[in-house]
């Protein structure tokens, strides 16, 4: 029963991915980082180091995705500008977990809560121009 329903949770969250946009998309690599820097956190605190590892190298492959959709011909500066933070969210996340310094960890979840919710207000329609979405 157990390999149906991984089977159709894993179904789901394909089509659920696959009817997003792209700036949706980018809403949901937030949110994933930030999930797994969460559990990190608090492998951190319960000194689980297998689930820490787990949680770190997620939040990484999530920061790569990230900065893997940055388009530098076309996005500028403000390209530039996001893959510099991201270089800087990936060094706080390994801090976080080389050290064990809860604050690293906190400080990469604050900057992806902040990046997340600028990208959410992106996303809804008429987010970025305040126009009404075109159908």
């Amino acid at each position: 029963m157990s390999a149906f329903v991984n089977k159709g949770a894993n179904a789901y969250r394909q089509t659920e991915v696959q009817s997003r946009t792209p700036l949706e998309l980018v809403v949901m690599l937030y949110d994933g980082a930030l999930r797994f820097v969460a559990l990190a956190r608090s492998a951190l605190e319960r000194k689980d180091i297998r689930a820490r590892q787990q949680a770190i190298s997620r939040a990484l492959a999530i920061m790569s995705e990230l900065q893997s959709t940055l388009d530098m011909e076309k996005g500028g500066e403000i390209a530039v500008s996001l893959d510099a933070l991201y270089v800087y969210i990936n060094g706080r996340i390994l801090e976080g977990a080389s050290k064990q310094n809860l604050g690293a960890l906190d400080e990469a979840a604050h900057l992806l809560t902040t990046l997340r919710d600028a990208w959410s207000g992106i996303a809804q329609p008429g987010g970025a121009t305040g126009a009404p979405e075109k159908r």
